[in-house]
């Protein structure tokens, strides 16, 4: 069972979001080691649960307030552990989600004051209160990723965890393509950005003269903050990518920043204004735009790529080596993995690169095209956008189409391996944490002390 990591947070926002009477008076509900856990803090979760299952379409099969005990009463355990096992957690970005908690709280109360009267507490307090409960969930989570990071599952466990599944109780996978492809970026790329510098540096002036910044964001910015005039989120400095960020600390209330170019694009940034480790800001982000004749000298190019490949005077796998622009793919016979969407987000792990696709997974150009091809058979060429947004060409080959089936070992290793190796941590860390209750103090009030408990050892 893993900690409700997110509720635990939003415990921290719940009480400024929630409408009606204030909370009874406080009392011990339970006690784990020497830390207490409050009726309050069970109350605030327990409507958390109840909005997410809300939200999701869940029914209830546990009593809320007895799960959001449970989960708090883990937490204190994980976090009590954590401390004696000398865990170390980052809190470079603590800072920037208690303010981002608090401005929540603030809204939802109407000012500080009202928040104030609301707790009871000066605004310092309830600030401490929350950069609490966000580092003990931290610890918490931290404690268990370690118990589970030293799970290992080998070959046969896996074979063995496949054969006790059922047969009528397999996961179906569905429909997958593994496909090729050969990418062009157009040669006027330096041109196209020089185009779309100059144009922002119009709209800068513009701005400067006294046109507001709003307006030009809704009619020109490409990113989907345009509705809002530009305007994006309360973001710690660490939410933007460095260009951005590093532009952005520069400037001063009201001030905006020259063309600042960045992985999506240019933009031009308006501070707003600074809160903790909150900004607040506009944007404008364009992307380089090409003219008809340059787009099509690219398509141009790939076509006549596409035909010596018909022709057989070249293989799909040397003309993606010679011609494709994809880093990722050309020296790989062109077969298009996720690696790129990984390193994106941060996320590579040679376990979760896949070159087999779900339908809905596929860049929806690409999806268009090899829905209409057959095995091995190479499109013309077609215009299409990378992850960030911008414009190439592209000619892709479609290798394969594995129909949706029940889950082999032959065909869906990698999956069952994760779901083998999940099943194996689950009980690992259930054995572990039965040990812990065992071995401290824990006590319920009777009147929570249910046979809704998910895990019977805490009711020792």
């Amino acid at each position: 069972m893993k900690i409700f990591a997110a509720l635990l947070f939003a415990v921290a926002l719940a009480a400024g979001e929630a409408s009606g009477q204030m909370v009874v008076a406080d009392k011990v509900a339970a006690v784990v080691g020497g830390s207490a856990i409050l009726y309050s803090d069970m109350d605030e979760m327990s409507r958390m649960i109840l909005q997410e299952r809300r939200e999701k379409g869940y029914t209830l099969d546990r009593d809320p307030k007895i799960e959001a005990l449970e989960a708090l009463m883990l937490q204190k355990l994980l976090y009590n552990q954590a401390l004696v096992d000398s865990i170390n957690i980052s809190t470079d970005d603590i800072q920037g989600q208690v303010d981002a908690s608090l401005q929540q709280m603030v809204k939802a109360r109407g000012s500080m004051a009202a928040l104030e009267a609301y707790y009871h507490k000066p605004l310092y307090s309830i600030r401490e209160d929350i950069a609490q409960q966000i580092e003990e969930a931290r610890y918490a989570q931290r404690m268990e990723d370690e118990i589970r990071s030293k799970v290992r599952i080998t070959p046969g466990e896996v074979e063995k965890y496949f054969k006790r599944i059922p047969k009528d109780s397999l996961p179906l996978v569905p429909e997958q393509y593994s496909y090729a492809q050969i990418t062009k970026f157009p040669p006027s790329t330096a041109e196209a950005k020089q185009r779309v510098k100059e144009r922002l540096l119009e709209l800068r002036e513009r701005i400067l003269g006294g046109t507001k910044f709003e307006l030009l964001a809704r009619m020109y910015s490409a990113d989907g903050s345009a509705i809002r005039g530009g305007e994006m989120d309360p973001t710690p400095k660490e939410g933007f990518v460095k260009p951005f960020s590093d532009a952005m600390v520069k400037l001063k209330p009201g001030q905006i920043s020259e063309v600042v170019e960045t992985e999506f694009g240019f933009h031009i940034i308006q501070m707003i204004d600074k809160d903790g480790n909150l900004y607040r800001v506009r944007h404008i982000l364009m992307r380089p735009m090409f003219t008809d004749s340059e787009i099509t000298q690219t398509t141009e190019l790939l076509d006549s790529v596409a035909r010596l490949i018909s022709d057989q005077k070249m293989t799909f796998a040397e003309a993606a080596k010679e011609f494709s622009d994809d880093p990722y793919s050309k020296l790989n016979g062109g077969v298009v993995s996720n690696h790129d969407m990984l390193e994106m987000y941060n996320a590579f792990d040679a376990k979760l690169t896949t070159t087999l696709f779900l339908k809905e997974d596929l860049p929806k150009e690409d999806y268009m095209v090899l829905r209409g091809l057959q095995i091995d058979q190479v499109s013309d060429s077609f215009q299409a956008h990378d992850l960030r947004g911008n414009v190439m060409a592209k000619v892709v080959k479609l290798l394969r189409i594995i129909p949706a089936h029940s889950a082999t070992l032959k065909e869906d290793y990698v999956k069952l391996e994760e779901a083998a190796l999940e099943a194996k941590c689950d009980l690992e860390f259930q054995k572990w944490l039965k040990k812990k209750i065992d071995g401290m103090y824990v006590r319920i009030e009777p009147e929570f002390r249910s046979d809704d408990f998910q895990n019977r050892a805490w009711l020792k």
